[in-house]
Parts: structure tokens; C-alpha cells; sequence
């Protein structure tokens, strides 16, 4: 994968999902679900390079950083939670396919909570 069009073909091609550019700078585009609004990727360009913004599970955060550099804690969000891709050619494209697959799988539950009769 190396460039934005390659990113949101991927992304919306995982089902229910709309490209979004809600900011003035139209370099952001937002990639969310169309049931829950929520993003799952952040894709833009910085430093002459493609990035891609992922949530990840707490344990994936760091593995992914120790694997590849070019993935790093998140450009502009929490890196608690989020990873940044930069798509400089050195992350094997399944991979790139895993990380944002994991986010859209995350970010794809339901915030509503449970209700349990005593």
C-alpha cells in the first residue's frame, strides 16, 4: 500500500463505512463506520509520506512499534490507543491490511451499555 486512494479503497471495501473530510484542511480524510460514526482510520500526508492513523489493543500498541519503525505512536491522537503507519514502503501491505482491519473491528462495538436484572 502506498498512497491515500489505495487506503480508502481498502477501507471502505470492509463493509459500511463512508470516506469523511470534516475539517477546513482537506489533507485529513476520515475513514468511519456508517452505523456508529466512528472513525477507525485517519489517513493524511506528513513529511512527504502517506499516514495512516489505527486503533490498537493495548497489548498490539507496542508490537507493532517494535516490528516495523514506520509504525509509531499516533500523529494528533491518544497513543495509549492509536498507532500511526507511515506508508514509506517498508510495512508488508497485509500487515498494513491487519492493523487497520483490528482498528475497524474495535472501533466497530457499541458503546451502549448492559443492563442486568437483579
Amino acid at each position: 500500500m502506498k498512497n491515500r486512494e489505495e487506503a480508502i479503497g481498502y477501507c471502505i471495501g470492509l463493509g459500511n463505512t463512508y470516506e469523511d473530510y470534516p475539517f477546513r484542511d482537506k489533507n485529513w480524510t476520515l475513514m468511519r463506520h456508517i452505523d456508529n460514526k466512528k472513525v477507525f482510520a485517519w489517513i493524511f500526508k506528513k513529511d512527504g509520506h502517506i499516514w495512516i492513523n489505527v486503533k490498537c489493543e493495548p497489548g498490539f500498541l507496542d508490537y507493532w512499534r517494535q516490528i516495523y519503525n514506520s509504525v509509531v505512536p499516533a500523529f494528533h491522537l491518544n497513543k495509549d490507543h492509536w498507532n500511526s503507519i507511515i506508508l514509506d514502503g517498508t510495512v508488508p501491505k497485509e500487515e498494513i491490511y491487519e492493523m487497520i482491519k483490528q482498528s475497524y473491528m474495535l472501533t466497530k462495538k457499541s458503546n451502549s451499555k448492559v443492563n442486568f436484572k437483579k
